[in-house]
Parts: C-alpha cells; structure tokens; sequence
C-alpha cells in the first residue's frame, strides 16, 4: 500500500512511521489499539511545503528504519502534492497552515481582547480553521480528481471543522481522528481498576471534536462509571479528575474530554494562560524551530535523538496552564508515550484495508446518531470500522447540557466553514461572537479585525 502523508515535515510524523514500525515514536514499545501497524504498507510518501522540514524529518525517519528489525516501508519525497497524491491507498493530512508562527497568533489576538485564545478552542480554533479551510478544501478537490479510490485520515486542526469541510467533496472517505477520547477511556479504565486492553470493555462517549463526554464505561457486562464517579480517590488518580475536581465530575456524572476545561473553568483557564510567560504556540514556535535549526545537516541517528529529547518535553508541557489552573501536577509516565493519534490512525487504517472489523472513536457524519444534530453534521462518535469505511454506532442521546453546548458549537463551525469558503465578513464574525468563550460582538469584530483575515493564510 501506498500512504501519503501531507505535512510530512511535521514533528510528529515520526510517531506515525514508529508506530507502523510496531513501534512508539522509535522506544520499542508496540502496546495501543490494534498493535503493529507496519503490515502492507510498502510505501510511505512525504509531501511539505517546507524543504527543511522534509530534509529533517526524512533524516529522522532513516534513523528509526535502521533502528527497525521489521521490513521498513521505503520513504520518498514528492516535489509536488500531485505526484504524491497518483496511487495512494491512504492519505494522511497532516497540514499546519501558517506553520507556528500563525498559532502564535492565532492565540495571542484573542488574548489581548481578554478572551481565551487557543488553537482549536474558542477565538482561536475560529482563526485558525478560517485559516486553514481553504487549504484542506483544496487538497479534498485534489484527492478526488488525482487518487479517487483512495482514503483521508484528517488529523489536520480543527478536527471536526475541517473534517466536515473536506467531507462536503469526498463524502464518507474522509475521516477525522484525535487521541482525546481514547486516552480517555484508557486512563478511566486503568482508574476503574480494569485493563484498558482487555476483551469485553465497551463505552459510551459522545460530542463533538474536543467537545465530547464519556458517559458509560463497562467491563464484563459491570458498569464501572458510577463507581468511579463515586470514588475520590480513583477519580484523583488519573488526568482528567485532577483537571475538573473530583465534586465537579460527581455532580456532571460523566467524565469530559480534558478540552471541555476551558469552557467549565474558563475563568480559571484564562488567568493560567495570560500567566504563563509564553503562550503554548510560542513555547512550540521556539522549541521546533530549535529543533529544526539544529537538527538540519546532523547524523541521522543524532537528529533522531534530539528529536526524542524535544518531543519528550513537548509532552511533558502539554496543556501545562490547564494542569496549573487544577492544582498543578506533572503528567504521569504512560501519558508521556506522545502516542495515540498516530495508532488510531494505522488501526483504522487497518480496518478499513483488511476488513478487520473494530470500533473506534472517530469523526464523521452523523447519519443521524447524535439527534440533535442533522445527519451531515459532523461528530465524534464510537464508530464500526471495515472495509466499507467508518459507520457512526448508536449512541444514547446527550443531556439538555450537551446538546445544547454541541449545537452552540457546531453553529460555530458551519459559520466558520461558510466564512471559509465565501469571504463573507458576515459569517467570520458570526462564528467568533457565538462561540461560548468570547463574551462580547465587540471583542469579536476586533479580533476579527486584528487577525488581518482574509488577507493572512
């Protein structure tokens, strides 16, 4: 098989090649969904915009295929997105439109009008897909006429926005991951006392990208939510209790994906994030662009260890405000893998080539599984997986609380994404002034205003 990965010079692009490798990111660790992924893969294609990513990160990728006893997929580099894109089985759209440099901004706009400023929440995810719509609509309309057979794997931000975009020209053969709901379930189930790998485990969880809940867990035919919820002590023992609080969670009755703490403690996220001395797209910015600096023209095998070293920190710092705004608390070791996203993208992809049946937590369609969405409104959902693609299982219906929150969103969204594709003014403001986290029209059409659009890509 043939994958394409667009973005190929991202930093992360390594975990997807260790991880079809049978690997994590090159440690030798082949645990996660599905195990080795490497199997038929023949050919991973890397197309950037960018020549020294792609220089370094092709180094990168070398020194991990020596490290492999595995038969390793050959790498190549295309010099144009069509030339990568004839052939593929697979597609991986892997993009950051504006590179670091536009996540800078995109958080620090909305942060001088006192609102919260990040990369898919809020302002910030609102800027950042007005960016990057267009660019990912293009590359849909490419895929169709260059390789129509072939599948996209969007982990291209905003998730849910783009994928539904992307999904408006190639149908049901886009489909979007994130690692948020799977590590979710991971560290519940650990904290519930059950093996998260164990045959027999099966959850509930519904939302929208970075806006979704885990609402049953069980294992064995045991419910195990309820005495979680119930349990002070296990809820503080994993991420996302420490993040809302143990009494929080108990009165939700349910267990939220961590990016819901910049909507349930918005004040609170707010003040870490104006504390820190740089915002996250800042501490990003200058940490790849050291990395990039310096690893370009070094061994391979020594750019490979200084991108270990970089990426370990990466995850270390990630979502440092949110964890200091909960008490502060240093990640724990198996959260630290920097693994996730990549695995439930090989696992899919998998599926989908050999037919092995699995469920997966996915972004797609609806088809009428969330009722208060229509059915091209696209969710994040347990979905069944096969050749046939992805298909959204039933799922209970939210709460008055969560489908009131996933409509005011998703409304957000569908702005954003018309703003997108017309240039209308209209819709860009509208999508920045009905998201939950700006407070004000007025400090909408300033940071509409201050974000230079259309005019910055």
């Amino acid at each position: 098989m043939r994958l394409v990965i667009v973005g190929g010079g991202g930093f992360r692009v390594p975990l997807v090649y260790g991880a079809l490798l049978g690997e994590s990111g090159g440690t030798g660790d082949p645990g996660g969904p599905g195990g080795p992924g490497g199997q038929g893969v023949g050919e991973v294609v890397l197309y950037d915009t960018d020549e020294r990513r792609l220089r370094v990160v092709t180094g990168v990728l070398a020194a991990l295929r020596e490290r492999s006893p595995a038969r390793a997929p050959r790498v190549m580099v295309a010099r144009g997105l069509d030339e990568a894109l004839r052939g593929a089985d697979f597609v991986f759209s892997a993009m950051r439109v504006g590179g670091t440099a536009g996540r800078v901004r995109d958080e620090r706009v909305p942060l001088a009008e006192g609102v919260l400023g990040q990369e898919t929440v809020g302002a910030g995810g609102v800027l950042y897909g007005l960016r990057t719509l267009p660019v990912a609509t293009a590359l849909a309309e490419r895929v169709r006429a260059v390789a129509p057979e072939a599948w996209v794997i969007n982990f291209t931000n905003p998730a849910g926005m783009v994928t539904e975009a992307m999904a408006r020209v190639l149908g049901p053969r886009v489909i979007g991951i994130c690692d948020s709901p799977v590590g979710l379930v991971r560290r519940a189930a650990r904290a519930a006392g059950v093996d998260p790998d164990a045959p027999g485990l099966t959850y509930d969880y519904v939302g929208l990208n970075h806006l979704g809940w885990l609402r049953r867990l069980t294992a064995g035919g045991r419910e195990l939510l309820p005495g979680l919820l119930a349990d002070p002590a296990a809820l503080g023992s994993f991420e996302e209790g420490r993040l809302f609080g143990t009494e929080f969670l108990a009165a939700l009755g349910s267990l939220p994906n961590e990016y819901l703490h910049y909507y349930y403690f918005r004040r609170e996220a707010l003040e870490a994030v104006r504390a820190q001395a740089a915002t996250r797209g800042e501490f990003l910015d200058r940490q790849q662009g050291g990395f990039f600096a310096e690893a370009d023209g070094l061994p391979d095998e020594a750019a490979y260890d200084l991108w270990l070293r970089v990426r370990q920190e990466r995850e270390a710092t990630y979502m440092a405000a949110n964890r200091e705004a909960g008490g502060g608390w240093q990640r724990a070791p198996e959260d630290l893998e920097g693994g996730g996203y990549d695995r439930v993208a090989l696992a899919l992809m998998r599926a989908i080539a050999y037919d092995e049946r699995t469920t997966l937590v996915l972004n797609v369609p609806g088809g009428g599984a969330v009722a208060p969405l229509d059915p091209d409104a696209v969710v994040e959902v347990p979905c069944m997986v096969g050749a046939f693609g992805a298909r959204p299982l039933p799922v209970a219906p939210p709460d008055e609380h969560q489908a009131g929150l996933m409509l005011t969103v998703k409304a957000v969204e569908r702005a954003t994404i018309e703003a997108a594709r017309t240039g209308s003014r209209a819709a860009a403001l509208r999508a920045l002034a009905l998201h939950p986290l700006v407070d004000s029209p007025v400090a909408a059409r300033r940071i509409l205003d201050a974000s230079g659009w259309p005019a910055v890509r």
